[in-house]
């Protein structure tokens, strides 16, 4: 969707990182691609996160689900290759991609450089996204070296 004031491409640059988002457990378990996250609190340590209304994954957070939000390195894009089509919810997400679990059973990427393990407080819908807004429980930094991939879109009117 383009607009004619001209802030769809300064929309568009706004900065945002690259996670994985894992959520459920056993077979259930998915994870996909997730860039518009935010820390939005330090006590308690809180972040922001916006999913696409209509993804089986938002009605999951929706319902309370804990998800962990894995850290993508900038030399890491064999994830995106692997999350950003998306799974259905009885595909198998995690095919060759080395994973733990955290205590609540939810998949943690070994290969990232960091997760945090999340907990929703609540959402609020902001047009064709819910925004949710997660309490950060546990996290790990893997590798302390290594640069986050950032994302920067050329326009603020699709991903």
């Amino acid at each position: 969707m383009s607009n004619s004031s001209g802030f769809d491409p300064v929309l568009g640059r706004v900065p945002s990182g690259i996670f994985i988002l894992t959520v459920g457990t056993g077979e259930r378990a998915t994870g996909m691609l997730a860039s518009w996250v935010q820390q939005a609190g330090f006590e308690p340590p809180m972040i922001s996160l916006a999913v696409k209304l209509g993804r089986y994954v938002c009605d999951w957070l929706t319902e309370g689900q804990p998800f962990v939000l894995n850290l993508v390195g900038e030399s890491q894009s064999a994830f995106l290759k692997h999350f950003s089509r998306g799974f259905e919810p009885s595909e198998p997400a995690f095919t060759g991609v080395p994973i733990t679990h955290c205590r609540r059973g939810v998949p943690i990427l070994s290969n990232a450089i960091g997760h945090l393990e999340c907990e929703p407080v609540g959402h609020v819908d902001s047009g064709d996204h819910r925004v949710f807004l997660a309490k950060v429980v546990r996290g790990r930094l893997n590798q302390t070296h290594s640069r986050p991939m950032v994302h920067v879109r050329k326009s603020g009117g699709k991903y």
